[in-house]
């Protein structure tokens, strides 16, 4: 180390004060004056931080950006497409469905049910529930499928294609389901549901399953009435008889509720908007239970035993023009349509229309009578055979020449004793024919009833200016001419009533949602004969049954007097319009002095046994009108018979 003194750091003295004015200002291009150099102090370096200006310019930017970006799709949302995604949200969340109103109860005259409505369930889902994001399971729907189709009776792939289906949150799986049916299926998504808290590898895929409350049409006695019935379709509406006719007044007017909904159920906290259904009318017919089951029994028995294609029987209200019965058979269960005969799915007394044969030489009677040109007194010689035009008649049996009264004629049921009778009615044939067809015109052959039920018939009456050489002889006797049953007996029941005809009805009225009951319109009534007449025929009818040599003894009835008439007639095959078996029948009134009911049977095509009328509907009359009379406790008049001569002595 030196000796010498280290050289001494010059220390700067205190600053001079400038006085004001006496600091110099740079001339014309002279250099700025330098800043002092600020002495570094001793140390580390000092590193410092860039300006931050530059990047909050540009965050700036970037969230400018963004926000001009919200900015346009809100204007596009609430602006440009608002309707169209409230439409989207308004589907999404609320529902809208029709509350089906409760169709009305059908009874006969005395209130007992014979078509009602009962608890019922629509099952649908909620396809929406089914995809693997909601269940977390591919095969939800084929696994649902499985579970629900023997529940519901239906094909499992049917089902699974339902739950799968694309952009709809409802579809219907089974329509008006019994409450048996819903129970089965909520005790199988409960099961479900309960595995799957407890086993998480369990789904539970019926959790979409719903079920929306509905009503379901059920027919207490079964077949009984079928035909007058009907049934309800799968739409809920009438198919037949006074389903079908009255559908209107049955069904009432649906309802509609919209509310909000999550997961495919209501949600209770949110208002929704709701229009009440109005239920259907109730509607009382004017058949008798009883007495259509006694005359359902006993044609459904005699078809049988005779093995014919089908048959019918009609019971009327001589006095007022109500049905009491109308029964068909084969019959039906509107209950279960899908085990029925489709031929048997219709009310045959009114859609069959067929020549009645023998039954309607009572028009004839009539107007003979009416015109006085017989009385039932008026001797009739009847030959074995009548050629009349280009044809030969004969009665049914074989005979010798008959010496029979008009009263006989009937009572014997001749055809050539008929064809000479109403040959009187004109000074020709010509003549003789137009008086006839006025006649049948009035007893309302060839023209609606004025039921009005679906499907009825008409008949078959030809203009008289059209009648064949033929048909001038037979459609005096019942031949050439057709009708349908309740015509028929509608015509028995205007004799009854005095020569009044009135239309038939089966309908006594109806009661609304209000409870108040509405009786049905008053039917026509038509005069077609004078009382005179009628007695008259009423009385000739009585020798048909009680007159030994008459053809309708098995409708006798003990104690009661009895009219009635026996038919037997060609029947024309309506699988190929050529005549092929016979219609058997047979028609009447009883008391017989004072009707007060009409019974009308026929039989097609009896295939085994007797085929005649007065042997296989004359025990069904009989049957039908004894039961008839107990139920409506009509008690016999204890008057004689007339008892009108039927042969006279040449």
């Amino acid at each position: 180390m030196s000796d010498r003194e280290p050289p001494r750091r010059r220390v700067p003295g205190p600053a001079r004060p400038v006085r004001p004015g006496s600091q110099r200002r740079p001339g014309p291009g002279a250099r700025p004056a330098r800043r002092p150099s600020t002495p570094r102090p001793n140390g580390p370096r000092v590193i410092r931080l860039g300006s931050p200006r530059p990047r909050l310019r540009m965050v700036s930017l970037a969230l400018t950006l963004v926000m001009i970006a919200f900015v346009v799709r809100l204007l596009q949302v609430q602006a440009v497409d608002a309707s169209t995604y409230a439409a989207k949200a308004e589907q999404n969340r609320y529902v809208g469905r029709t509350l089906a109103a409760e169709r009305g109860g059908i009874t006969d005259r005395n209130g007992v049910e014979l078509a009602t409505s009962v608890d019922a369930y629509d099952i649908t889902a909620d396809p929406t529930m089914f995809t693997q994001k909601a269940t977390t399971v591919a095969d939800a729907p084929e696994q649902a499928a499985a579970l629900l189709a023997p529940i519901l009776g239906q094909d499992a792939d049917t089902v699974a294609k339902k739950l799968s289906a694309k952009n709809t949150r409802y579809t219907l799986l089974a329509h008006r389901q019994t409450p048996q049916v819903w129970k089965q299926i909520k005790d199988l998504k409960t099961t479900l549901a309960a595995k799957s808290q407890t086993d998480k590898t369990t789904v539970n895929v019926l959790a979409g399953v719903l079920a929306v409350p509905a009503s379901k049409r059920v027919y207490p006695n079964g077949d009984l009435a079928a035909g007058i019935l009907g049934w309800v379709n799968a739409d809920g509406k009438g198919g037949g008889g006074i389903e079908q006719q009255l559908n209107k007044e049955l069904t009432g007017k649906d309802g509609k509720i919209r509310y909000a909904q999550s997961g495919g159920r209501q949600v209770p906290t949110v208002d929704s908007t709701e229009t009440p259904a109005v239920a259907g009318s109730d509607v009382e017919l004017t058949i008798d239970r009883d007495i259509q089951w006694a005359a359902q029994n006993a044609i459904t028995e005699q078809v049988k035993k005779s093995k014919a294609d089908r048959g019918y029987v009609i019971v009327q209200d001589t006095r007022t023009g109500e049905i009491l019965a109308m029964a068909n058979s084969p019959g039906f269960d509107p209950n279960d349509l899908s085990q029925a005969d489709p031929n048997a799915l219709h009310n045959w007394a009114i859609e069959d229309a067929y020549e009645p044969g023998s039954t309607a030489k009572l028009m004839s009677m009539a107007a003979v009578l009416e015109e006085n040109a017989a009385t039932p007194d008026t001797h009739v010689v009847v030959p074995n055979r009548l050629h009349r035009g280009d044809r030969l008649f004969q009665d049914d049996i074989d005979h010798k020449t008959w010496y029979l009264t008009l009263n006989g004629v009937l009572a014997k049921s001749s055809n050539i004793g008929t064809i000479l009778a109403t040959g009187q009615l004109g000074k020709t044939q010509k003549e003789a024919n137009q008086v006839l067809y006025s006649y049948l015109r009035k007893f309302g052959i060839g023209s609606h009833t004025g039921l009005g039920l679906p499907g009825e018939t008409a008949g078959i009456l030809a203009s008289p200016d059209t009648w064949s050489t033929s048909q001038q002889y037979t459609i005096p006797f019942g031949q050439g001419v057709s009708i349908n049953a309740l015509q028929a007996a509608s015509v028995y029941s205007t004799i009854a009533n005095g020569g009044v005809r009135i239309e038939p009805t089966l309908v006594r009225g109806s009661k609304g949602a209000d409870g108040r009951f509405t009786p049905a319109a008053q039917p026509k009534k038509t005069r077609v004969v004078s009382e005179k007449t009628a007695k008259s025929l009423a009385q000739m009818l009585e020798s048909v049954v009680d007159d030994e040599q008459g053809t309708g003894a098995k409708a006798r009835i003990p104690g009661y007097r009895v009219a009635g008439k026996t038919g037997t007639a060609n029947r024309v095959d309506p699988a190929t319009g050529k005549y092929k078996g016979y219609t058997s029948s047979f028609a009447g009134f009883a008391p017989a002095d004072n009707p007060r009911i009409t019974v009308y049977c026929a039989l097609q095509n009896a295939t085994e046994g007797n085929y005649f009328g007065g042997q296989t509907c004359g025990p069904i009359y009989k049957q039908v009108m004894e039961f008839a009379l107990k139920t409506l406790q009509i008690p016999p008049t204890g008057a004689q018979a007339a008892r009108l001569p039927v042969t006279f002595t040449p």
